[in-house]
């Protein structure tokens, strides 16, 4: 069983959890995920499963997109629900306000993220040092927001809705939490749906009891994706016989006898003389060269 499965993963689980079901339903162990989500998050997990795990690493479109519940005038210590109070403000702000601000987080900007995160630093997760009450200092990281939407907002209960799209390593939490700061009276997040990865929607996803009962009745295969539908967005090269068999066995191939390579584009979607998709390619105009990313056959 070789493709992409999209899993709607259900609240209180990791995204590893989620894996380890899969493999207990499917009785496969060969399977990765494509992004992890914290537990309280629900939404849009592709899960990779035999020879597509290769594809976990090299996808392209690596945007996302969430659906989050916030609230003001509350902060805590996961930037979260799920975390203990840390200071309490009174807050009236007005949509206008929110409005107001939004802008400021958009486009190419910088994020620290939170301490209760998997990232590591000095070989540390950070999330076990805040559960140790340890907090250290963390380097921003480049992230793009593309857009942030105020879907609603309740001025009484100053709690509202934003729907977010965003490059990978986004921290939503932390976006509510500056945004917060930025009102001047803090914030946090209350609720997260992701409702798009790597080009996958909701629409796409089964729940695991869904894919239980596909598993069950023998009809699971035909709900994966193949793998290469997450390489649409590359263009594509054909190769002839002679090629084809040279390529599949890693042979560098010269540029000069492709039809169709660009110097301005360095990776390729690769078919065989068949017309089947091999993998996904480089070019190396120095040395003239096509060479292997990933093969998939």
């Amino acid at each position: 069983m070789n493709g992409i499965l999209c899993v709607n993963k259900p609240q209180g689980f990791t995204s590893f959890d989620v894996v380890a079901k899969l493999r207990g339903i499917l009785k496969i162990k060969r399977i990765g995920h494509g992004g992890t989500l914290d537990p309280m998050a629900t939404g849009v997990l592709p899960v990779f499963i035999g020879t597509a795990t290769k594809a976990c690493d090299i996808v392209p479109d690596t945007s996302k997109s969430y659906r989050a519940g916030f609230r003001l005038g509350i902060t805590t210590d996961t930037l979260d629900i799920t975390g203990k109070i840390t200071a309490e403000n009174q807050s009236r702000v007005a949509v206008k306000d929110i409005l107001d601000v939004i802008p400021l987080f958009t486009g190419d900007i910088k994020q620290v993220p939170p301490m209760y995160s998997a990232i590591k630093i000095g070989g540390q997760k950070l999330c076990n040092l805040a559960r140790n009450g340890i907090e250290i200092e963390r380097p921003a990281r480049d992230i793009t927001i593309d857009s942030i939407k105020l879907e609603s907002f309740d001025e009484n209960s100053q709690s509202g809705v934003i729907s977010v799209i965003c490059s990978k390593g986004t921290y939503i939490r932390s976006l509510i939490d500056d945004i917060g700061e930025k009102l001047g009276c803090g914030g946090f997040m209350t609720s997260l749906v992701r409702t798009m990865s790597g080009g996958f929607t909701l629409e796409d996803c089964f729940t695991l009891e869904e894919i239980q009962n596909l598993a069950d009745t023998g009809e699971i295969e035909n709900t994966l994706y193949s793998v290469e539908c997450v390489f649409n967005m590359l263009p594509k090269i054909m190769l002839n016989e002679v090629q084809t068999r040279m390529y599949r066995n890693g042979v560098k191939l010269d540029l000069n006898r492709i039809d169709g390579i660009k110097p301005e584009i360095p990776r390729y979607c690769v078919y065989g003389d068949d017309n089947r998709f091999i993998g996904v390619a480089r070019t190396d105009f120095v040395k003239c060269e096509l060479r292997v990313v990933k093969n998939f056959i």
